[in-house]
Parts: C-alpha cells; sequence; structure tokens
C-alpha cells in the first residue's frame, strides 16, 4: 500500500502525519535546533545550519509517525464516529507540522549544499500529497473533508433487488454466509463482479456501487479539496498540486509527464490488441445488443468493478484451446489453504532469498481476515509503526489466486521498509513511488507453475507445457496489460482537476472522456451530471497517488528480466520463477536498503543494470501473445 504505510518518511510525506504547532511560529523558522537565533537571511545560513535544521526535523517526524501511525491503524479497524475524529485531528496537525516543515526550508534555497541535504529539503518541499495552506483552520478543513470522504468509500454498501440475485446465490458464488442483501459490502461486491455473467446484474451492481458512496457529497467535497490543497501547493512554490506531485521523480514536472507518455507510447500497441480480442469474444458472448463488435467495450462487463483487471473473465477471453493448465485458486481449497496460510506461503517466498522471516509481531498485530463485527478498511495495504521493525498488513484475505498474490505483494512492502530501516528518516521510502510497488509484484511474477511445484501446490506432471503458454499468459495480460491505460489515466484526470483543466461541473464527464480515449471503455448505463464516478475508486477517495502504479508496471518487468537473467534462467521469461535464489536476494535487498537515499537511476542500475525505465521488457515477456493476438486480430476493426 498505498497511502501512508511505506516507512516513517513516507507517512509523514504522503499522509502529512505530524506535531500540531502555530503557522505564523512555525513558518518564520525563527530558532534553530540549538536555541539560537536563525534569521530569515540566506546570507547567514550556513550548510552547518541546513542540518541542524534537518536533524530537528527528522527527530520530529519519527517521533510524531509512530503515534500517528497507530491512530491511522486504529481507524482502519474501527472505522466509528470516534476514530473518524481522531484521525481527522491527528491528519490536520500533520498537515500542518508537514507544510510547516517545508516552508522552514526557503531559508537554504539558495545555499550550495551537499547533496544529501539538499534530497532531504526536496522532499520535505515536494513530498506532501495534500499540503494545507498555513493560513489559521485550513489544515483541519482539509482533514475533515479527506476523513469524510474516505470514511464514505470505506462505509458504502449496496441493497441488490432479490429478484435480480438471491443471498444463496451470493454465498454460493462467494463463500460468504449471512449475507444482508439490504447491505452488501464491497469486498464482496468485487468478487460477484467477477463471477457473474448476467448483464442486468452487472449493469445494477456497477450502478449502485458508484450510487452508495454519497457522489453528490463526495464531488462537493472533493472540488473543496482541491482549492484547498491548491492553495498549499501555491504557497510552497509550486504553480498546482498537479506540478507538485509530478516534483517527485528526480526530473522537471513537465519532463516526468512526457515520461510517463514515452512509457505508456511503448506498451500501448500490446494493450490495443488485447482490447480488440477481449470485445471480439464479449460480442460472441452477449451479442450486439449487449456488446457491440467495434468500438468500446462496457465497463462492467470486463469481470472488475472498475474495468482495470479483466482476469475474472479469462473463461470468456481465452486464447482459443490454450489452458494453463490448472486453477489456482482450487488448488489452494484443495490443499485446505486459509488466510494465516496464505500469508505463510508469502513470507517463505522472502526467506527462500535469504531474508529474514517477518518477527512474531507482525503474526500477533496484522488483520488478516475481515471481522465480522465492525467496519473496517478492507483495502490492502502494508503498514511501518515504528520506522522499524513493527511491520504489518491489512487484508480481509479471501482464499483466492488473487489474494494469494496480492499477499506477496503487500509483503514485498514490508520486506522494503525493514530493508531501509536504517537510513535516515527522510530517505525512509521508496526511491520512487513506483519502487515500492514493484517490488512486491516482481516477486508476485514468480508465481509460475514451476513455484507451485517447488511449494507442493501443483503436481510436477501437472505442470503445463510450452503448449499452455499462451493461455499462461492471457491470464497474466488481463490482470497487467489491462490495467495500464487505467492507471495512467486516473491521475491524468487528477493532474487536470487540480490545473483547472476540468471543472467540478465536468468531473464525471471529463473522467469518462478520458476512460474511453485510454481504455476504450464506456459506463453500462447514462451517467448523470451529479454522479462522481471517480469517487467510486478507493485511490481517489483517499487521495492516493497512482502513477505510482504505472510506473511499477514498468519497473516489476525490468525487475524480472535483470532477477532471470541474474538467476541464469534459460526457458521463456514467463515461467522464470526466482523462488529460493539467494544471489538475486542479495542484490534485491542491495537495492531495497538503499530506500530514498539516491536518485532512482541509482537505485534502479544497482539491480537492473540500467537507468532508464523501459517499457520494452514488457513486450518481451508477453511477445508470444502479442504475436497471437495479432493473428486472431487480423480483419477486425481494432480501436475505438
Amino acid at each position: 500500500m498505498k497511502t501512508w504505510m511505506y516507512g516513517v518518511a513516507g507517512m509523514a510525506l504522503l499522509a502529512a502525519a505530524g506535531c500540531s504547532e502555530s503557522q505564523s511560529d512555525a513558518a518564520n523558522l525563527d530558532q534553530d535546533n540549538s536555541g539560537s537565533e536563525m534569521t530569515s537571511d540566506s546570507g547567514s545560513l550556513t550548510a552547518a545550519d541546513a542540518r541542524a535544521f534537518l536533524e530537528e526535523t527528522e527527530a520530529e517526524l519519527a517521533e510524531f509517525n509512530e503515534y500517528a501511525s497507530r491512530v491511522f491503524w486504529v481507524y482502519s479497524n474501527f472505522i466509528t464516529e470516534d476514530t473518524e475524529y481522531l484521525v481527522s485531528r491527528v491528519s490536520a496537525e500533520g498537515t500542518e507540522m508537514a507544510v510547516r516543515m517545508a516552508l522552514g526550508t526557503a531559508p537554504f534555497a539558495d545555499l550550495d549544499l551537499p547533496l544529501d541535504l539538499r534530497r532531504k529539503m526536496t522532499n520535505l518541499t515536494a513530498g506532501i500529497t495534500l499540503p494545507a495552506p498555513s493560513r489559521a483552520g485550513a489544515a483541519e478543513e482539509l482533514a475533515e473533508l479527506t476523513t469524510r470522504m474516505s470514511s464514505a468509500y470505506s462505509t458504502g454498501t449496496v441493497s441488490l433487488d432479490p429478484e435480480l440475485i438471491t443471498a444463496e446465490e451470493i454465498t454460493e458464488a462467494t463463500g460468504r454466509e449471512d449475507i444482508d442483501l439490504d447491505a452488501v459490502p464491497l469486498d464482496t461486491m468485487e468478487v460477484l463482479m467477477g463471477t457473474e455473467r448476467d448483464p442486468d446484474v452487472l449493469s445494477a451492481m456497477w450502478r449502485q456501487w458508484r450510487d452508495a458512496i454519497n457522489p453528490e457529497q463526495m464531488s462537493q467535497d472533493y472540488a473543496a479539496m482541491v482549492d484547498l490543497a491548491n492553495e498549499g501547493a501555491r504557497e510552497l512554490g509550486f504553480s498546482d498540486l498537479a506540478e507538485m506531485w509530478l516534483s517527485n521523480y528526480d526530473m522537471p514536472a513537465d519532463e516526468m509527464e512526457a515520461e510517463v507518455e514515452r512509457l505508456w507510447g511503448q506498451v500501448e500497441p500490446l494493450y490495443e490488441q488485447l482490447h480488440c480480442y477481449a470485445r471480439a469474444e464479449l460480442n460472441e458472448e452477449y451479442g450486439d445488443a449487449v456488446q457491440a463488435a467495434s468500438g468500446p467495450i462496457r465497463a462492467d462487463l470486463l469481470g472488475n468493478m472498475w474495468a482495470q483487471g479483466w482476469s475474472p473473465i479469462s473463461d470468456i477471453v481465452s486464447v482459443g484451446s490454450s489452458d494453463p493448465g490448472y486453477d489456482l485458486t482450487e488448488l489452494l481449497v484443495a490443499a485446505d489453504y486459509d488466510a494465516h496460510e496464505m500469508v505463510e506461503a508469502g513470507e517463505r517466498f522472502y526467506t527462500s532469498l535469504g531474508l529474514d522471516p517477518l518477527p512474531q509481531s507482525f503474526w500477533d498485530r496484522s488483520l488478516i481476515t475481515r471481522p465480522r463485527d465492525r467496519d473496517v478498511v478492507c483495502h490492502a495495504s502494508a503498514w511501518n509503526l515504528d520506522s522499524r521493525d513493527d511491520i504489518r498488513i491489512k487484508m480481509c484475505t479471501n482464499v483466492n489466486a488473487e489474494d494469494f498474490r496480492t499477499v506477496h505483494h503487500e509483503l514485498g512492502h514490508n520486506y522494503y521498509q525493514r530493508a531501509y530501516q536504517d537510513q535516515d528518516t527522510l530517505f525512509q521510502n521508496g526511491a520512487h513511488d513506483g519502487f515500492h510497488e514493484a517490488i512486491g509484484d516482481f516477486v508476485a511474477l514468480s508465481v509460475t507453475p514451476e513455484y507451485l511445484v517447488q511449494i507442493d501446490l501443483l503436481a510436477a506432471d501437472q505442470v503445463p507445457g510450452a503448449e499452455a503458454d499462451l493461455g499462461l499468459l492471457m491470464d497474466l495480460a488481463l490482470d497487467k496489460i489491462a490495467f495500464l491505460p487505467f492507471a495512467v489515466m486516473m491521475d491524468q484526470w487528477r493532474w487536470r482537476v487540480f490545473r483547472g483543466e476540468i471543472t467540478p461541473e465536468e468531473y464525471n464527464s471529463a473522467w469518462w472522456e478520458l476512460r474511453d480515449q485510454y481504455q476504450g471503455v464506456y459506463p453500462p448505463v447514462d451517467r448523470p451530471d451529479t454522479a462522481f464516478d471517480p469517487g467510486a475508486k478507493y485511490h481517489i477517495a483517499n487521495n492516493v497517488p497512482y502513477l505510482r502504479y504505472f510506473l511499477s508496471y514498468i519497473l516489476q518487468f525490468q525487475f524480472q528480466q535483470a532477477a532471470c537473467e541474474m538467476a541464469g534462467w534459460e526457458g521463456p521469461l514467463h515461467r522464470c520463477t526466482v523462488y529460493g535464489n539467494e544471489e538475486v536476494g542479495r542484490r534485491f535487498n542491495e537495492m531495497m536498503e538503499m530506500g530514498a537515499s539516491q536518485p532512482w537511476p541509482d537505485a534502479l542500475e544497482a539491480f537492473t543494470g540500467t537507468r532508464e525505465m523501459d517499457g520494452s521488457a514488457i513486450i518481451a515477456y508477453f511477445q508470444p501473445l502479442m504475436t497471437h493476438l495479432e493473428e486472431e486480430n487480423e480483419g477486425r476493426n481494432c480501436g475505438w
């Protein structure tokens, strides 16, 4: 995850948690940490003053982050009016502190500082996700808005019509009993979106979830939040929040935005072929009245509440007679895995690379299954509460293939957090935010048939032969490749909102214009201007930047390619697993230990040997599927 929990620095700067202090006093920066007077004239300041300022700042961050993270942990696991109050208050205090610290860097802006000090100053100014203005009451107002949006998302439920779907049918599809049709939670809805095939039921569930988040109120809150955060960004020297977010990648914001489009251009041809093939198969399944043979795809037919991953419809979108040869969910169930055993399997992967086991406190304090007695934030996340060994995950884990991979992903965050724990506080984070997401996803790429044999989930004689490779690649492409344009458009929408290019009245229409442009999907029902469909996605309602996920998908395949070369793998890249390879683990951990102490190209080079993010590894990984799809799509009118 995702919002807070990458490490102490990430916690403070992404969630802006910290100590409360008067803004007028803090912005003046009138004393250094020794108590001597410090003037605002940069000509009288030295690198020693800058170092003293940063040491004081990091000590304050480290102390308060542990307290703040515990408040957020309690809120995420016990959503009540009281915990909402607590998290809103600590968020306001943290925002005030983060802005104060960022403003405190101003007197040192023109000093010639050592690279490590300058890097820390930059992290303080550009690393805040939502900066509040320093005027009185602004931080509290921003915290109230963000907490209300988060709670609206996390507590939303749907009332399903028993004439469309019964409680018994839901139990059969999800394995969950005691279903209340008047209050179906989102995590149950997510499973149903992947198993249901009646287009009327899919459309109803899709629409009702978007109605469940109180969209009119959330839209108003979002617009107010944007105004406040933009005001805060301008106070810190940025033109708007978009520039601030894009300034976190060791290059100018406009160059980073161009880099994203370059990377998307590398992988877009593969997505277009996948889209063309999937649309044809859906047309054959449902007919022209539901899904036309040309144009965009109806979003609710793709097996996911947000059409961001299409793997649940692999039974419809298959590649001829190819078959992966096994169903990982069925293998897990047959082996009597429960949620805890899923996590234990993930831990064993990392220890097979020579990394240390998780501490006992992880098992004592993590939330691994959904409680039955209270509202919790079910979105999977990884936490480090003390910037040392108090690492945890929080998941409403289901015994299925998706959550098996998610466990490997989330534990990647925990192992990254622990690897950089000896870095200074402001360097306790990923090389950039895409690295943090890529770490676990790279490991999840090793969840191959060969890996499943090694952990006794699959018999050696059940490993599919080369003739099944297209099926294996299609399964992964429906998850990975389908996701890429969604990941790009999420922040494209926000950047344009932050710049004022999309007004509140245009929030929903612009959302669907971008979804059409990048993904080629459209809503199953007409969407009114009062809808706020962006807010039906966790990362919008909770203000989590999304570019990290796109970058992580680029990086994880680069990591896979480099690791497999390291391991001496000679077969197809998509069959490679590095399970048990301690040399890969050693090099991997060396990169992770760097944290954010060096520019990301240095970290990338340490593991892969190259300093540039490159989408070509994705194309190489999926090349057999790309060739097959091009042959299958010959004569079709691809594009939309």
